[in-house]
């Protein structure tokens, strides 16, 4: 199948990780765009996972975020509600509100809102690579990878454990030394993108579905479904 790769947003910028051919490397990039280019160069990567929204509503509420909620359980506060395209934007957080009430019926968190950069700067990558390239959610891929949703936290020590053991379990072991993504994103975002890359080796070999099914498709012509 090739190597694949998993992405997950963390505070300095992005942190990947690649699998394939038995091999496990991690990469650490300030824009998305250089960390796949700098995962290709070590060998062609086919499918990208990103844990970040792809296909931006125009109005409403995306379906993959109520599917994924409803597929996580009591974890359900993880999967925040994309906000409408006009929402991102905005200059400010509240002329970003107010036009997310106007047009999908409610407000975006503060917490929402500093994605703003993130999520605009994956939906200009995604209309240029030519990677194949899917959303996931971490809390959607650890949910299906352990047959039920999750109960502890990720940024507890117990969640910590329970999502590397099932990590583990899926042959996918982290080392210790990580390099430089390592050094620059946190445990959790360690582990979503690790998770995120278990999602990717099941798009390549089609055991993967999305959610919904068939995915939406809004004005700005991206497929929007969430995998797992």
């Amino acid at each position: 199948m090739g190597r694949v790769l998993g992405i997950d947003a963390c505070k300095a910028g992005w942190i990947g990780i690649a699998l394939g051919d038995g091999d496990l490397s991690a990469y650490f990039a300030t824009r998305i765009g250089e960390l796949v280019a700098d995962a290709d160069d070590d060998g062609a990567v086919g499918v990208v996972a990103v844990d970040m929204p792809i296909g931006l509503p125009d109005r409403g509420r995306r379906r993959a975020d109520v599917l994924a909620r409803q597929a996580v359980g009591r974890r359900w506060p993880s999967v925040f509600m994309t906000p409408v395209r006009a929402a991102l934007e905005a200059d400010d957080h509240p002329s970003a509100a107010e036009a997310n009430r106007r047009l999908a019926g409610e407000g975006i968190s503060r917490q929402a809102f500093a994605l703003k950069e993130k999520l605009l700067q994956v939906d200009h990558w995604v209309r240029g690579t030519p990677h194949r390239v899917v959303e996931v959610h971490p809390e959607v891929c650890f949910a299906e990878l352990a047959g039920a949703p999750l109960t502890s936290r990720k940024s507890t020590w117990a969640g910590a454990r329970r999502r590397g053991g099932l990590l583990a379990g899926a042959g996918i072991v982290l080392p210790a030394d990580l390099g430089p993504a390592g050094e620059r994103a946190a445990v959790d975002d360690v582990l979503d993108a690790a998770v995120a890359a278990w999602t990717a080796l099941r798009v390549a070999d089609g055991r993967a579905r999305p959610l919904p099914d068939p995915p939406e498709t809004f004005s700005d012509g991206v497929e929007c479904a969430i995998w797992v």
